[in-house]
């Protein structure tokens, strides 16, 4: 970074100018500017040595904030040379001249309501200086973020060759080499990145934003367990023994597990009247922001229930014969069982498999905080397949993954849903991303009678996995423990929410999410691309990316799925689920190429030992 170039033009003060004030006010703005109310302009200055890490973290900061519905905006100093600051040089003249012009543009960003991120070496403490100042004159907040590695450290970074160049006196007045880096002494964060991840040094820099009231706590997004803290669990489970009960049907159970573990983030417990109509009419929670939950998570109780516990403060859940949680503070309000399914599902068909188990379900909800006394285990030999959103996380990060591409299924996988994941992944390696993880994530709750069982279908994945079609070093499988509930659209967003809580940020949509055949016409009952169509438009979906479904089919020249060609109709076949079915149940094998040998000789034992139980 040389140069002798001067400032083009001398530098004059206007006599005539008088400052407008705004008829805006910046509380006004900071209600319509992001998915988040408040005002939240502020400046994050990134300061340090070239190859410190000021740019990588400034874009992952800048990614971090968008997604959790902060808007902001990451000024560069290589970008900001080409544009704005083009004919500046390198003089001390020059440099300090590129810092004044960044702290204005980052100020009028910050007034506009938007976190500003600056990443440029500033050298100088007192050009360092006066970009504070400038930010205070306005009462805007500013923070000075010393990102902080040792000289040899951002050598071996330099994929530009610029140190080399400066140490061969190529490059003169180069800072770290023949130029000071004056280091700060009071700022209001030191990331050692050295020391530290990409991804920690994010996660000091939000809770420094949240410290300082920019972020709200739950932009977050920390997962939200119901589960009684250890030193509190004797007396709770001593309350539980003594306390008024309520029966529970498994069911019940798997969603106290979708509730206990935080796939319902922010949920305190079975939905009160207020959140289940929020979530019936507009698809979200809104006290708190804008929460994206589609699906009404309730417990169901009879009259005679809601009788002899309408009085209480408090209730124990017990399944078979186990007292599972504490219901608190219960509110109890009619089940309108018609509207309720009209508006999820679209239909009041009692013949949808779900539908009829809401109808013949009680006629009143109670909605409560929930204290979950242990971890829900079924003792099926799948257990240790059932991760919680925090153990996803931990195994997220002991993979050093920096991209989480979920996958949620109900069936078994065949190579079309293969090629889907295999193309996602090549996708997100031509971004840049380095280290993607699949998360196979089959759902483990209900589903209805003539689906593939889900210890068969474990079996399933495993040979796929086995047979190398996904890569088993960075593939994980997991069981999702919601019940299946066949509302197309509306609950393929439940399923996108609840991966993102686990910290998935791109998700792949199928065809027909969620759908099923209209059990009486035997149509579609949903459009089979809406699922993804209302997915890439849902509210309060902003830490996810939507990878949208292609159409694959079984390539008859390549004898392999391959994405289909409208040019090539007559080389394509496609097989659906019914035929794959059949296929399996007479004992036959698809077209080579169509499911891993493996895999599908487990389909066929699964549908041989139907018959052999029948």
């Amino acid at each position: 970074m040389s140069g002798n170039k001067k400032l083009c033009t001398e530098i004059h003060k206007s006599t005539n100018v008088v400052y407008q004030s705004h008829h805006v006010s910046r509380n006004k703005r900071g209600q319509i500017v992001g998915t988040r109310s408040g005002f939240r302009g502020c400046t994050v200055w990134l300061t340090g040595l070239s190859g410190a890490g000021k740019t990588t973290i400034g874009f992952a900061l800048e990614e971090y904030l968008v997604t959790h519905g902060i808007p902001c905006y990451s000024l560069d100093g290589d970008n900001i040379r080409q544009g704005l600051n083009k004919n500046l040089g390198f003089t001390s003249e020059d440099r300090e001249e590129n810092i004044r012009r960044i702290a204005e543009v980052a100020k009028l960003f910050a007034d506009a309501g938007l976190v500003c991120i600056t990443s440029f070496i500033s050298p100088f403490a007192k050009d360092r200086e006066k970009a504070r100042k400038i930010h205070e004159t306005s009462r805007l907040p500013f923070f000075e973020v010393f990102v902080d590695a040792p000289l040899d450290i951002c050598e071996s970074r330099d994929v530009k060759g610029l140190y080399k160049k400066a140490r061969a006196g190529e490059i003169k007045g180069f800072t770290g080499i023949d130029s000071e880096y004056e280091k700060p002494e009071s700022s209001e964060l030191v990331l050692k990145t050295n020391l530290t991840s990409v991804n920690e040094c994010i996660q000091q820099l939000v809770e420094l934003l949240e410290e300082r009231g920019i972020v709200p706590p739950a932009a977050n997004e920390e997962v939200k367990e119901l589960f009684v803290f250890e030193n509190k669990l004797d007396l709770a489970c001593a309350a539980a023994q003594v306390l008024p009960t309520l029966q529970i049907t498994q069911l019940d159970l798997q969603w106290v597990q979708v509730l206990s573990e935080g796939w319902a983030t922010p949920l305190s417990g079975f939905m009160r009247e207020r959140e289940f109509l929020q979530v019936l009419h507009f698809g979200t929670l809104l006290d708190g922001g804008v929460i994206n939950l589609t699906i009404p998570i309730v417990l169901p109780v009879s009259t005679e229930d809601k009788e002899r516990l309408v009085c209480c403060s408090a209730f124990s859940l017990v399944y078979s014969g186990r007292r599972v949680a504490i219901l608190q503070n219960p509110e109890f309000y009619p089940h309108r069982k018609e509207e309720r399914c009209a508006r999820q599902w679209g239909t009041t068909c009692e013949k949808h498999p779900y539908i009829k188990m809401v109808m013949e379900s009680g006629d009143w909800l109670v909605g409560g905080d929930l204290q979950v006394l242990e971890r829900i285990r079924w003792n099926d030999g799948l257990d240790q397949y059932r991760l919680t959103p925090q153990e996803l996380k931990q195994k997220f990060k002991d993979m050093n993954a920096d991209a989480i591409f979920a996958f949620q299924l109900r069936n078994p996988v065949h190579n079309g849903h293969a090629l889907l994941m295999q193309d996602t992944k090549r996708r997100l390696l031509e971004r840049g991303y380095k280290r993607p993880v699949l998360l196979l994530h089959p759902l483990g709750g209900w589903t209805k009678d003539d689906d593939v069982p889900l210890d068969w279908r474990m079996k399933q994945h495993a040979a796929v996995l086995e047979e190398g079609v996904l890569d088993p070093q960075s593939t994980i499988v997991a069981i999702f423990p919601s019940p299946m509930m066949y509302a197309g659209p509306t609950e393929v967003q439940w399923h996108c929410r609840s991966r993102m809580i686990a910290g998935a940020n791109f998700y792949i949509v199928g065809r027909d999410p969620a759908g099923m055949p209209h059990p009486v016409t035997k149509k579609d009952l949903y459009e089979p691309t809406h699922g993804g169509k209302v997915l890439s438009m849902a509210p309060g979906l902003t830490s996810v990316e939507i990878i949208p479904f292609r159409v694959a089919a079984y390539n008859k020249d390549k004898k392999c799925m391959d994405f289909y060609d409208t040019e090539r109709h007559q080389s394509f076949d496609f097989i659906s689920g019914t035929r794959m079915r059949q296929l399996a149940r007479e004992n036959k094998n698809p077209p080579d190429g169509f499911m891993a040998p493996k895999a599908w000789r487990v389909l066929t034992e699964y549908y041989s030992s139907l018959e052999k139980n029948d």
